[in-house]
């Protein structure tokens, strides 16, 4: 195809699939779709337990680590974004959830008209296919991905929810639908023993038509302005010495680069704070100060606990037990190569009199080494995580050259507000209470992080926290939707750059406050909304 497109997608992470098959259906529009990471065919993709390898895997991830601040005692913090058609839907932990309705009724409140909770609905439902229980006026059945519970069960995971239900947490069936708050086994973008990608569900059906060119290993370098208008593109291929290539848009550009690479290229492209853009050497283009500020990010200490009397995934995950998983799983059985790194989910409260519920809590029949997901422990064990679900903490992500394979810096500022400490120390001790809980005592045989004779005070769970917690991979925020009279909003309600013309931001940067949920559902939505309003359209709102 020419190197002239009406519409150039930047990023085939989860909005940008979506958005290259919205926009690709219309036959007279021409579509390329640029994505900085090669194709989606290392198998480790399509295998669930493969997240463990793919969250260290520098050939299909950017590798970004935030830098250590107070919150975390100095420590870098690992944050990994996808970099492979799919982007991180490709390496992540497959969980599937959209947030609580108020969430996005408070999008709306900030004066983003179009984003209520009834208006994002029908995008939910129009690409989702439910597979399992869910009310019909809230879950989709003919979308393009599909969700599913998690059908696979463990004594542990079973005692846990029974922990719950004693503590007066009601099970629910169905999170992602009238309501969120409760607890049971986890809803997750797998079709039995194989992950569901954005890639898998929404590109590769469509990659045949002609209007559609999908070009990988393509790292954008800037964004083409003339006259305060996007007109194309240049991007490299070899890496840093390689070639420079230029694309033009007839009709707009689309960033969907994720939280991380969407901010930084529009700072590489002179589109920023104008004080920071001179101090890396970038001539500004337009002075947009939001740009790369309000990222936020769940912030997540996990505790565990020493297992007996019943295996764990610890001891199935290594020596002839994990050849007996592999050839389980090759022949269609129960295996834990099924499983991604959480099972059960458990929405909750920090706050009786309050109950918004404001706490999320994870659990897995397994033992993660020092809190890292991608390392598990020798000897049967099994972990309980909990977090803020709207964190209040907000840090940046800055470029640090105009040298575009620079990583920039990416500091979430964790716990910073004085709220988010507070509400880490209840989610500690709720996450501790149950499990030291009577329905999971014939199981459970000591504590090993942080251990009983640690953390008391709520000083002393602070340091904990500070100690061991980490990214729970739910970036979001650093091109901010809003009206032009919030001095960081980036995009306004139609996604478009605040003071330029055909440029859009469209993926979970844009998201003003953070989701009571892991991001790629939200991810997706947004796709969806997105190309309705590249095209001038929108769905009816939802008669709730």
């Amino acid at each position: 195809m020419a190197d002239q497109y009406d519409y150039i997608i930047i990023g085939a992470g989860s909005a940008g699939c979506v958005l290259a098959n919205r926009l690709s259906e219309d036959p007279a529009a021409r579509v390329c779709l640029l994505e900085a990471g090669p194709a989606d065919l290392n198998p480790l993709i399509q295998i669930p337990a493969g997240f463990m390898y793919l969250l260290k895997n520098p050939s299909l991830n950017w590798l970004y680590d935030a830098e250590g601040s107070w919150g975390t005692k100095g420590r870098a913090v690992a944050v990994p974004r996808g970099r492979v058609l799919g982007g991180s839907s490709a390496i992540n932990g497959l969980v599937f959830n959209r947030g609580q309705p108020t969430d996005f009724d408070v999008w709306a409140q900030l004066g983003n008209s179009g984003w209520s909770y009834a208006d994002v609905l029908a995008y939910f439902m129009r690409l989702e296919t439910r597979v399992g229980a869910g009310d019909d006026a809230f879950r989709g059945r003919s979308g393009e991905h599909e969700v599913h519970d998690l059908a696979w069960r463990h004594p542990l995971c079973d005692a846990f929810i029974r922990a719950c239900l004693d503590h007066g947490i009601p099970l629910n069936e169905d999170y992602n639908g009238r309501a969120q708050e409760g607890v049971s086994y986890v809803q997750r973008s797998a079709r039995q023993r194989r992950r569901i990608s954005a890639a898998r569900a929404f590109l590769h059906p469509v990659r045949h038509r002609p209007n559609l060119h999908v070009i990988t290993k393509a790292h954008v370098t800037r964004i083409l302005i003339e006259d305060r208008t996007a007109t194309g593109v240049v991007y490299r291929r070899g890496g840093r010495l390689g070639i420079d290539i230029k694309l033009t848009a007839g009709r707009e550009v689309l960033i969907s680069g994720g939280v991380i690479n969407s901010p930084h290229l529009l700072q590489l492209s002179g589109i920023g704070d104008a004080g920071m853009l001179a101090r890396a050497g970038v001539n500004c283009q337009h002075h947009l100060p939001g740009v790369g500020a309000n990222l936020r990010d769940h912030f997540a200490p996990r505790l565990t606990a020493r297992a007996k009397d019943i295996t764990s995934i610890n001891e199935r995950s290594r020596g002839w037990p994990l050849i007996k998983e592999i050839g389980k799983y090759v022949l269609g059985g129960d295996s834990i190569l099924s499983l991604g790194p959480t099972n059960v989910y458990c929405f909750w409260h920090s706050d009786e009199k309050v109950r918004n519920h404001d706490l999320q809590m994870t659990f897995a029949p397994a033992s993660y080494r020092e809190g890292v997901q991608s390392q598990l422990d020798e000897e049967p064990g099994f972990t309980v995580a909990a977090w803020q679900q709207r964190p209040e903490s907000r840090g940046w992500v800055r470029l640090k050259s105009d040298d575009p394979f620079d990583k920039p810096e990416i500091n979430p500022n964790y716990l910073d507000d004085e709220l988010d400490r507070q509400i880490v120390v209840k989610a500690i001790r709720l996450a501790r209470r149950m499990m030291h809980a009577p329905a999971l005592a014939p199981y459970f045989d000591h504590e090993v992080y942080p251990g009983v004779e640690c953390g008391q005070t709520d000083d002393e769970l602070l340091d904990i926290a500070r100690e061991r917690g980490t990214s729970s991979y739910h970036l979001m925020g650093t091109c901010k939707m809003g009206p032009a009279s919030d001095r960081l909003a980036v995009v306004d309600s139609e996604l478009r750059v605040h003071g330029l013309a055909g440029l859009r931001v469209i993926d979970a940067s844009i998201m003003p406050t953070m989701l009571s949920a892991n991001l790629n559902a939200g991810a997706l939505m947004i796709g969806e909304k997105g190309a309705d309003l590249v095209r001038g359209r929108s769905l009816p709102a939802a008669g709730l």
